[in-house]
């Protein structure tokens, strides 16, 4: 389970999509991130399905790994479905005992459903194909103008950077830890919720010292380099704007044209 979260990690690979810059790959992903949301018609979540379909070939990232990657939120998943299907009001389809599926509920379900998948595997896709550096830098550009008003840009940046880095590190950590107590005798699978979460507390605590280790030696690290954040840095790959991620803005305009637009007038 914990090999299938894909979050935090990066697929390397020469493709379109990893040589865009970091700026244009967030930017487009906050504009899809805010497309789901605005989207309420079938031809709106057609469009945002073929959109991110061709985003996954152009990556080169493998289906595989990305459906993998569905598998840790699929509780989530399932209880947003049950939530909407059972709780919405409106006409009753089924009625299960005191529970009534509605034909609102139905719809809302499956909306919710679609737009949930469709977050996570746009998301990804923008770690996947993007360095953590790299990311980094872009969160950096595109929060300067905040500089304005004393917000310590570099360092949020670089927080959220060490924070995606340490994900696919902890799940390994976890995962070493998890096999080294199951050959102690530990049992992570079988019983009740309550046991199940119990039985977690041996796992959890060697992994917080864990992380604090390798916090404290993060940290003892980049002062031993003379690490200073904040202006007057300078990089040795300065972000620049190329053909390419003028034509990725021009298709991301296209698309929000045809998804919402579209949507709007066809319904």
């Amino acid at each position: 389970m914990l090999r299938d979260i894909t979050l935090g990690q990066y697929y390397q690979t020469d493709s379109v999509i990893h040589r865009l810059d970091p700026r244009v790959k967030l930017v487009t992903t906050l504009c899809y991130i805010i497309s789901l949301f605005i989207v309420d018609s079938i031809v709106g979540y057609v469009i945002a399905g073929l959109f991110l379909a061709l985003i996954i070939k152009l990556s080169k990232v493998p289906v595989k790994f990305m459906v993998r990657g569905m598998k840790s939120i699929l509780f989530l998943l399932i209880m947003a479905v049950v939530f909407n299907l059972f709780l919405t009001p409106g006409e009753v389809v089924v009625s299960i005992w005191k529970l009534h599926i509605t034909k609102e509920g139905i719809a809302l379900a499956s909306m919710m459903a679609v737009r949930l998948v469709f977050l996570i595997m746009g998301s990804s896709i923008m770690t996947l194909t993007t360095t953590p550096n790299n990311l980094t830098d872009g969160l950096e550009s595109l929060m300067k103008p905040l500089k304005v008003i004393k917000v310590p840009v570099h360092e949020i940046a670089m927080m959220m950077s060490i924070a995606l880095r340490f994900i696919p590190i902890l799940l390994e950590e976890t995962d070493k830890i998890m096999k080294a107590q199951i050959a102690r005798g530990a049992d992570f699978e079988s019983g009740n919720l309550i046991k199940k979460a119990k039985s977690m507390v041996p796992l959890l605590v060697p992994l917080f010292i864990s992380a604090f280790r390798r916090a404290n030696d993060l940290a003892t690290a980049m002062e031993a380099r003379c690490y200073r954040g904040g202006d007057h840095r300078t990089k040795m790959k300065p972000l620049i704007y190329k053909k390419r991620d003028a034509l990725a803005y021009a298709a991301v305009c296209v698309y929000l044209a045809l998804c919402v637009g579209l949507g709007r007038i066809l319904f």
